[in-house]
């Protein structure tokens, strides 16, 4: 947990200095971490779904565990600090953390941080064989994350309020 977080400050920092009129390039990174991190969310519930089905000890099991750590730690993670880092400069210089609609964006994206390490301690439970949640439990998790979205880009597109 705390690697994320130092990660996170550390890009933070950096980006701090660059000036408002990098903002296009700031926003295509923000726009391209927050499609590689929704992957993630969105894949990984469905591959607990098959880990499940598959049962503890089994070499199905053992294959998806690889997959499900290489998914998070390779991709998700990576790519939620650069989002939130990206997010937090233009939130910053650019809309100098003004607007309704940003607070409720930014709650909705603590949501998803949420579910973000809700995911990463599961995948330590699978890690573990120690997964207690049916297959229907992860088929529902899996559309969490799409609902999220939809009210996220409602928020950025049309900015409601």
């Amino acid at each position: 947990m705390i690697v994320p977080v130092v990660g996170l400050l550390a890009i933070v920092a950096v980006l701090w200095f660059i000036p408002v009129e990098a903002q296009l390039w700031i926003k295509s990174l923000h726009i391209f971490a927050v499609i590689s991190w929704m992957a993630v969310l969105l894949y990984l519930p469905r591959l607990f779904v098959y880990h499940t089905e598959a049962g503890p000890k089994t070499p199905q099991s053992e294959t998806f565990k690889v997959m499900e750590r290489r998914l998070l730690r390779g991709i998700g993670t990576p790519s939620m600090i650069v989002t939130w880092a990206a997010g937090l400069w233009l939130a910053a210089k650019v809309f100098e953390f003004q607007g309704a609609w940003l607070h409720a964006k930014i709650a909705f994206v603590v949501v998803l941080t949420a579910m973000h390490m809700f995911l990463a301690a599961s995948m330590r439970r699978f890690a573990n064989d120690a997964n207690t949640r049916s297959s229907r439990f992860w088929r529902i998790m899996n559309e969490v994350p799409a609902v999220l979205l939809v009210i996220i880009i409602v928020l950025v597109v049309v900015k409601p309020f």
